[in-house]
Order: C-alpha cells, then sequence, then structure tokens
C-alpha cells in the first residue's frame, strides 16, 4: 500500500493512500470533533457524509475549509485542526444548528448523553445569535421507538444503519432545503412501515431524535401498587453492559449487584430470563431434532434449515421481507417470552395469584422487546404474557433515581425457581451463543452420548457471516450464523435460492448479538466494547456448575410438574408461536381545508 506524509498541527504522520485527514489526525492523537461522522471500526462499518461541518480543517493552498471525515490526504499536505478561522468557522456551524434546536435539555431522553449538548459546551456556547423559523415536526411514537425529529441533525448515521447495515430501507433523507427531514418514505409513522424496531438507529443517533419509549414510569406504578405482584427478568447480555453506566471497565460482570439493586427497588421476585433461555433449548433443541429426525428418514417435505427465533428484530424483519419462508424458523418464543407465559401461569399457580394480579417486567438489551410484549398472540384474556420492557440504559436510570450506590452493593442470588440457569443460557447474550446452546444438549439427546468438551470454538467469533460443522456422531450437522440483518438477508436470499446447505440457522438482528442491542450502553462504535462484552458472557458460562440446559433442575422440575416433555401440547400452547407475512403499509396522512 502507497504511503505518504501529511503534516498535521506542525506534527508528521504517515498514512496509507485513501486515508482521511481526520483519520490521520486520530492516528496521532489529535481531537477534531465530529457529529455525522460514524466508525463501527471490526465491522467495517464507516459513515463520513461530511455534511455537518463540525469537523472543518484549514488545508494550506485550498482557499475554502475541508470536512476533515471525508477529504483523502495527500502526500506533503499540511493541515491546521485549530487555528482561530477554524474555530469560528466550528463555532457559527453548531450556533446555526441550535438556531433550529428545541432548548428542552432539562426534559430530554438523552440529556447528559447527547453528543450536540456536549459539543455545545465544548464550545463553550452560551446565546444564539441567529433568530428565525423553525422546523417543526409531529411525534411519532411507536410500541418501541419515539422519533422526535425537531432534534434531528441531518447526520444521516440512522439512515446509514438502517439502510446498508441492516438492510431494511426503512429511513433515508426526504425533501429539500429547510424541509429536509430523515423520515420513512411519505413521511409515514414506523408503526406504518417496514421497521424492525432492532433500535441500531437508536443506538446511533447523536441526539434525542431517536430513542426508545420509555416504560419507567409504569413500572414504578405497578411497584407502588399494593394489590400486584410485580416479577422481574433480566436478560443475560444485560450483566455485561450495565456496570459501564456506572463507571466500570467494558466487561465487567455485574450480575450480583443487578440482583441486588433490583431487589433494593421492591420487586417482589427477581429472576433471570436465563432460565427460559435454558426452557428455550429444550423446546427448539427438540423440534431441530425432529426435524433432522424425519429428514435423515427421508421426508422430503421437511422444511430445513431451522432458524432460531429468539430475536424479535429479527422475526419482524422475516415477516416483512421473506413472507414466502414462514415455515422455516422455529416455532419456539423468545426466551422474554416463555418467561411470561411461565411466570403467569406456573409460577402463579405455585403462589396461588391470578395472572391479572401480576406484573411482568424484563430488562433487556434490546428495543424491539417493548414491540414484542405488545403482540397479540402473547397474550392471554388481552393479558399480556409481559407486561413491560426496560432497556439496559432504562435500568440505569432507574437505579441512579433510587440513589443506590451500585458499585457498593453487595453480590445477591436470583430468587427460585425460576432464577436458575446454566451456563449454555447466558451465552445467549452474544452471536453463536443460542446455536452453540442448542449443540449442547441436542447432541446428548441425539447420539445419548455425554457431551465432554462443551465449548464449542468453531461457533465463536464476530465476522459477520460464520459457517461451521459439528459431528454429531458421525453425521455432519452444517450450521451458519449471522449477525446484523444486512448478513441475515444473505443467507436468507441463498435458502431462497436452493443454494443453502445448513442444517440450522441462528441469526440475531443486531451487529455482536444481544450484547450490541439497541438498548444497551452506548458503545459509539467502538467494537472492543463489544468484544469485552462477549468475553465477560463466556466467562459467566465458564464458571457455571451446569453449563447444559438439559441439566438445569429448576427445568427438569417445571417439565414433570407442568410441561410433561418438550413438544408436548400444553408447551406448544404455552412456549411456541406462528409468524404472520405483513404488508407493507402505505399511509399518507395529509391536512384536508374545507373550503
Amino acid at each position: 500500500m502507497e504511503k505518504m506524509k501529511v503534516k498535521i498541527d506542525n506534527r508528521v504522520v504517515e498514512v496509507e493512500k485513501g486515508a482521511t485527514i481526520l483519520e490521520a489526525a486520530r492516528k496521532i492523537d489529535i481531537d477534531i470533533p465530529t457529529l455525522c461522522y460514524m466508525n463501527l471500526g471490526d465491522m467495517g462499518i464507516e459513515h463520513k457524509p461530511g455534511g455537518c461541518r463540525i469537523c472543518v480543517v484549514e488545508v494550506e493552498g485550498r482557499r475554502n475549509l475541508a470536512p476533515s471525515c471525508a477529504t483523502d490526504c495527500h502526500d506533503g499536505m499540511e493541515v491546521k485542526t485549530h487555528s482561530i478561522r477554524v474555530l469560528n468557522a466550528r463555532r457559527t456551524v453548531m450556533e446555526l444548528m441550535l438556531s433550529d434546536h428545541p432548548f428542552e435539555c432539562l426534559t430530554c431522553a438523552k440529556s447528559g448523553n447527547c453528543d450536540l449538548q456536549s459539543m455545545a459546551i465544548k464550545f463553550g456556547i452560551r446565546e444564539i445569535p441567529y433568530e428565525g423559523e423553525k422546523s417543526t415536526y409531529k411525534p411519532d411514537t411507536s410500541p418501541a421507538i419515539l422519533r422526535d425529529v425537531d432534534k434531528c441533525i441531518m447526520c444521516r448515521r440512522c439512515e446509514k444503519m438502517c439502510n446498508e447495515v441492516q438492510t431494511v430501507g426503512v429511513l433515508s433523507a426526504i425533501n429539500r432545503g429547510f424541509e429536509s427531514v430523515v423520515a420513512p418514505a411519505f413521511e409515514r409513522n414506523l408503526d406504518h412501515s417496514e421497521c424492525t424496531y432492532c433500535g441500531q438507529c437508536v443506538a446511533v443517533c447523536p441526539t434525542a431524535a431517536l430513542t426508545e419509549v420509555d416504560h419507567t414510569n409504569q413500572v414504578l406504578r405497578a411497584l407502588a401498587d399494593p394489590t400486584k405482584t410485580v416479577v422481574v427478568q433480566t436478560a443475560p447480555a444485560v450483566r455485561a453492559a450495565l456496570g459501564e453506566e456506572f463507571g466500570m471497565e467494558p466487561g465487567t460482570l455485574v450480575t450480583g449487584k443487578m440482583v441486588a439493586a433490583l431487589k433494593q427497588l421492591e420487586f417482589d421476585y427477581v429472576f433471570d430470563t436465563d432460565f427460559a433461555a435454558d426452557l428455550t433449548i429444550m423446546e427448539e433443541g427438540a423440534e431441530i431434532l425432529g426435524r433432522l429426525g424425519r429428514f435423515l428418514s427421508g421426508d422430503k417435505s421437511v422444511k430445513l434449515p431451522v432458524l432460531t427465533s429468539c430475536c424479535p428484530g429479527w422475526v419482524n424483519f422475516f415477516e416483512y421481507h421473506f413472507p414466502d419462508m414462514l415455515d422455516i424458523p422455529s416455532t419456539a418464543r423468545s426466551p422474554q417470552q416463555m418467561f411470561g407465559a411461565i411466570a403467569k401461569t406456573y409460577f402463579a399457580e405455585k403462589i396461588k395469584k391470578d395472572r391479572k394480579e401480576m406484573v411482568v417486567v424484563s430488562i433487556m438489551p434490546c428495543v424491539a422487546k417493548k414491540y414484542e410484549c405488545t403482540r397479540e398472540e402473547f397474550a392471554s384474556d388481552k393479558n399480556p404474557d409481559v407486561d413491560f420492557s426496560l432497556s439496559t440504559r432504562e435500568l440505569a436510570n432507574l437505579i441512579k433515581r433510587a440513589n443506590i450506590d451500585f458499585n457498593k452493593l453487595p453480590d445477591e442470588e436470583f430468587d427460585g425457581p425460576m432464577g436458575e440457569s446454566t451456563g449454555a443460557a447466558v451465552i445467549f447474550g452474544t452471536t453463536g451463543g443460542v446455536i452453540e446452546a442448542a449443540t449442547r444438549s441436542a447432541y446428548e439427546m441425539h447420539t445419548g452420548k455425554k457431551l465432554e468438551k462443551v465449548d464449542f470454538g468453531q461457533l465463536r467469533g464476530m465476522e459477520g457471516i460464520r459457517e461451521a460443522t459439528v459431528d454429531f456422531d458421525g453425521f455432519p450437522l452444517k450450521i451458519g450464523i449471522a449477525h446484523g440483518l444486512g448478513n441475515a438477508r444473505k443467507l436468507l436470499e441463498d435458502i431462497r435460492a436452493g443454494k443453502s446447505e445448513f442444517h440450522a440457522i441462528e441469526i440475531m438482528a443486531c451487529p455482536g448479538g444481544c450484547i450490541g442491542g439497541g438498548g444497551q450502553p452506548l458503545h459509539h462504535g467502538n467494537s472492543a466494547i463489544l468484544k469485552a462484552r462477549q468475553k465477560a458472557i463466556y466467562q459467566e458460562d465458564a464458571g457455571k456448575p451446569i453449563r447444559k440446559s438439559h441439566e438445569n433442575p429448576s427445568i427438569i422440575k417445571l417439565y414433570e410438574e407442568f410441561l410433561g416433555e418438550p413438544m408436548s401440547e400444553k408447551a406448544h400452547h404455552l412456549l411456541h408461536t406462528r409468524y404472520f407475512g405483513r404488508a407493507r403499509e402505505i399511509v399518507i396522512e395529509t391536512d384536508v381545508k374545507e373550503e
């Protein structure tokens, strides 16, 4: 690769041909502020539109200022990143941006964690010298995501994630000039679009133009209601990221402290979604083995590969984009919904409560889980199996609001019986984890032999698409893994075209899997943070005394006392679902004036 030397603020740096000024500056730790720029490192995701102009620099011999994120270096280039001309230009750009921005910092959902707010503080802006018309758009509230377009700065990061990374194609820039906005086609609301609610747009938005719908106050009201028994479940990826909100290093496991905090918040029972993850393996594993058994017996009608169904963002994606393939995914519900169904039947019977007296709350790394709670098939007599879902960020804010010193909390244990889980369950939180957990149990169920080595290294990693073959006692089980919906699309198109040779495929909507979910602490494109969270997940798995789902004593007891066996009639009623092809609605709202 051709090398070149560039002088930035009188310091010489050597870079490869094609490097931008911003990349060269960061190589020698020179900070250039950015808003629209986004780089997700090892995932190969880079967004450098040069639109916001906050990153402008002065290049010798160039008349105008150059956006550093979108300007390539050339040999011998000399750059000033913080000249008086540059500082004044950046300040003017920021003042113009703020002149068309709501002044709601005290009540804004992103206050204290907003890139625009931080930049204004850094530039020392105390007044806005420009006055004029402000953009006004109606707020858009869906079951999971809130769009407040008045706060959009047109960085178009969300558009990049939605169109190029996730390939969902919901968000794009429409209109021109002052009327331009990032929105679904025809300025529809999200719930009238094919949005999957994966939340990756929320994860990269630098302001509060995109946030999750906050259920914290509803949960507080339920906790204050003496007639309600409030049960909480915590997803595996939450424990590997929650500590970041309290100043801990990424990848710090806080399982015990998280449990202690939830008990201080006065939840009646603190359980673990990992319990339901083990339950999911029992049902999904039995389904995979059932289909494989029929396939090996010569049944040509069997639909393969079996696709995992734990991720609601991914479920939404195939319902919209692959409605001709709804018979391929496993019918097993997600662990969140399995937990809710068991909590309001099996556990409700144990504590002698009617399901309507119970409130089930989930703590999830995911925004799509909020939408999943509202699906009609996950309710009995209009009473949902899971009432509210809080993101990891919402839980952190709730702990802070309650003035709990999280870092000093002693470790506490989950309550029984729905708090007992295995190592297989906790790895659900990362890409490759669901299929590895299924493989551990399916191997023993299929072969009748004990699996001595439970770590399947060939299923692990962070590549967007991975494949592996696992020896099932002489039968080569071919497994595919994809994380990120753009990668999922590639595998699904191969299946549709008859090119896939996989027997089972795991798909997760978010890059990295649940550890990179739209409700997690913002990682700002730092893939090292995702890798640290992944390492923590595998660390907790390795430390568990039981590492196979079918050996969980509480799961064994659940089947003995209540469900009978995997795929039984009762299990199918409570723990399985069906899928729906979703037409792409076009709803255009217009103002009609009467003459």
